[in-house]
């Protein structure tokens, strides 16, 4: 492609499904058809784990009343819905605790995106296990791209970006399985960008595990009019009035195309072992160093808490009154670390613990020193205690595990406590085994039956 071309931003949509069509799994190295498999076990982990939410009762409600073709199955239930309806209620279930995988290339959640339309769709095709690793990281792949293309400003003027980019993402991944060639897959693309929508006003809400179903839900809807002909604009991305320029005041359509380190973005994919949001995970990081060097709360006068100015407009609701509010709370998820509360038990997100008189306390102590200097998922918290002295800590939560073998037995761990209890151990390990063996698998429906209840 000419240079000039790429610099203007012209035919980067297709330049986009291009790289997506072209994506095969005998091309993918085996670390990246490893990570593949790890978003696979934490994404239905988590699905799982968060199938019991009011949320996801009343989406189901909804969608059961609408009926139609039981093509699909929805995670941790018995209904079997059409896959367009199973894509939006499994992206609100995998991601009503808050509890998914996360890239700051985007910056969101690609696999909650992704995974509830591209599995629903392989369901339904009886699709291979390789089959769907392929697509699933070509749809990772293009929404990590668009997404940096977009950021920050996208992000920062309030689009969540799991619902925004994330659709694109899915469009690519089901294009993909569906076997769409670069002129249909651009299609989709486009047909996904006029669709996707989130505002970051809504966290803390069910509207935020609602935009990871929607994502879903618009990307295969997307893929499926693709490949009936339907039309749209092949340049979406970047064309006058496209998506970027009305949803981003920094596109720098280089960005898109430029080598992620070792070749993936996928690479950089954040697991969270903490059940809130992720901007959270570093300040939370700080606060259990501290407590394991013998920091008791009631000695602590003052907390001042270094962070991205972007945090700010993310997960600090001051005065969280509710498990779902605290997951989004600096200031409570810092005393909750520093109070020595499982941070990673879901049962920690709660009323009760919103409200305990003795974290509301310690939560008031939190300053905040906001920067634009300072890494995106990193935080620096200084302790200063009631006898003068001062403490301090730091963490970085943007830097993924370099070791993805060590990675995968923590996430073995995670995924084990989170679905034993909703299916079973012995389900959970049947379900545990199929996904490690998803490369073999010649339909992937069995992951559904594993994961239905």
């Amino acid at each position: 492609m000419d240079g000039s071309a790429v610099s203007s931003g012209a035919n980067l949509t297709r330049t986009l499904a291009e790289r997506a069509v072209a994506m095969t799994y005998d091309a993918l190295p085996a670390e990246v058809r490893e990570l593949a498999r790890q978003c696979v076990l934490d994404y239905l982990g988590v699905g799982l784990a968060g199938a019991d939410d009011e949320l996801v009762r009343i989406l189901l409600e909804e969608l059961a009343e609408l009926g139609g073709a039981a093509q699909a199955g929805v995670i941790g239930h018995a209904a079997r819905l059409p896959v367009l309806s199973v894509a939006l209620v499994n992206g609100a279930v995998a991601h009503a605790l808050d509890y998914d995988d996360v890239n700051l290339a985007m910056p969101g959640h690609p696999s909650v995106a992704i995974l509830p339309a591209l599995l629903a769709l392989a369901e339904e095709k009886k699709a291979s296990g390789k089959a769907v690793i392929a697509a699933f990281v070509a749809g990772y792949e293009t929404c990590c791209r668009i997404g940096m293309a977009l950021r920050p400003g996208h992000y920062n003027r309030g689009f969540h970006a799991t619902g925004t980019v994330g659709a694109f993402g899915a469009a690519a991944a089901c294009a993909h399985l569906l076997g769409l060639d670069t002129e249909a897959t651009a299609r989709a693309l486009g047909i996904a960008g006029t669709q996707s929508a989130g505002l970051k006003s809504q966290f803390g809400t069910m509207c935020k595990p609602f935009h990871a179903g929607k994502a879903a839900q618009n990307g295969l809807l997307a893929a499926r009019l693709a490949a009936r002909g339907f039309s749209s604009r092949p340049d979406l991305v970047e064309c006058a009035q496209g998506f970027a320029a009305t949803h981003s005041p920094d596109f720098v359509p280089e960005k898109a195309l430029a080598e992620p380190k070792r070749g993936f973005h996928i690479y950089n994919n954040l697991f969270k072992y903490h059940a809130a949001c992720y901007m959270t995970h570093a300040p939370i990081e700080c606060g259990r160093q501290l407590r394991e060097q013998g920091v008791a709360p009631a000695d602590i006068a003052a907390i001042n808490l270094r962070l991205h100015h972007a945090t700010d407009r993310v997960c600090n609701i001051p005065a969280p009154t509710d498990g779902l509010e605290a997951k989004f709370s600096l200031r409570q998820t810092v005393a909750m670390a520093l109070s020595g509360v499982d941070t990673a038990s879901l049962g920690a997100y709660a009323v009760a613990t919103a409200t305990d008189p003795a974290l509301v306390g310690l939560r008031e102590r939190v300053n905040f020193d906001f920067r634009e200097d300072f890494p995106e998922a990193g935080a620096e918290i200084e302790v200063t205690m009631r006898d003068g002295r001062q403490v301090s800590a730091s963490f970085d939560a943007g830097i993924p595990m370099a070791d993805i073998a060590a990675q995968g037995r923590r996430l073995t761990e995670k995924f084990d406590a989170l679905a034993a209890p909703v299916v079973g151990a012995a389900r959970a390990r049947e379900l545990r085994e199929a996904i490690v063996g998803l490369d073999g698998l010649a339909d992937i429906g069995v992951l559904a039956k594993l994961a239905a209840k």
